[in-house]
């Protein structure tokens, strides 16, 4: 579990989080989302040791994790992905996948003289793991593509797909269905879901594309102007007052001009 203590996040005067507090419940698909400039991206970004507080706390399973760099919350399997995703575009697809893990043999030059054999063990090791996440996630075929040459939601599975690669316990999704079909969405969203389900995920999805976190989620957080604004049900968010000012700047008379 994830709890977020009166988070602030200052650049210079603004204020992009203003005291956001919430819990990310364990096992737990938990849609974010709001208006453009919330905060979200920010916040999330501080959670995942991208960028420091100016002040506040995070746990993760009741341990201090605040102001904790990337590197040492991807051991402790925290992880997230970028709305633009990040591939190595002239490797394959299968060795995007299989340089994920870290502390491997090979990385030491001792290793590459006296230890071969381990260093192949482990290539086949994680050539079958590799095989196995792109099997999971419907695109195997893609094994020896280029990842440069694979469509943008093609891309962000292969992220997903990174995450696969170590031991997961929660990951942040930004933008997951940006730029991406609705054929190839509806994939991404039935890994989520199989991921959560089948092996304990949890995942904080940052998305404005309602239908897609109405499909995924059970609890959602919208925040406005650096602030937790309301949570609950995709359902309960849509009909409260506040959370429609905050994108239309209108009252309820209005709210079925709401695309949240």
């Amino acid at each position: 579990m994830i709890v977020v203590d009166d988070i602030h996040k200052q650049f210079g005067g603004f204020k992009a989080v203003d005291g956001a507090s919430l819990k990310i419940e364990e096992n737990s698909i938990t849609g974010l989302i709001g208006p453009n400039g919330a905060g979200k991206t920010t916040l999330s970004n501080v959670i995942a040791g991208v960028l420091p507080p100016t002040s506040g706390s995070v746990h993760m399973q009741g341990e201090d994790i605040t102001g904790l760099p990337p590197h040492e919350l991807f051991h402790k399997g925290l992880l997230r992905t970028f709305q633009i995703a990040h591939e190595f575009s002239s490797m394959t697809c299968r060795e995007n996948l299989m340089m994920v893990p870290g502390a491997q043999s090979g990385e030491t030059l001792w290793n590459t003289w006296f230890g071969r054999k381990r260093i192949a063990d482990e290539e086949r090791a994680l050539k079958a793991k590799a095989d196995e996440v792109l099997e999971f996630l419907t695109v195997e075929h893609l094994a020896e593509q280029k990842a440069g040459q694979i469509s943008g939601g093609q891309k962000k599975l292969l992220e997903l797909g990174r995450t696969m690669m170590v031991d997961a316990k929660i990951v942040f999704l930004d933008e997951v269905g940006a730029g991406v079909n609705r054929t190839l969405l509806n994939t991404i969203g039935d890994a989520i879901l199989r991921l959560n389900q089948d092996r304990g995920y949890t995942f904080v999805v940052i998305e404005h594309d309602m239908d897609f976190i109405g499909k995924i989620c059970g609890p959602v957080i919208c925040m406005a102007e650096g602030k937790v604004l309301a949570e609950g049900s995709l359902a309960e968010i849509k009909a409260n007052e506040q959370v429609i000012e905050a994108y239309l700047g209108t009252g309820l008379k209005n709210k079925e001009q709401v695309g949240v």
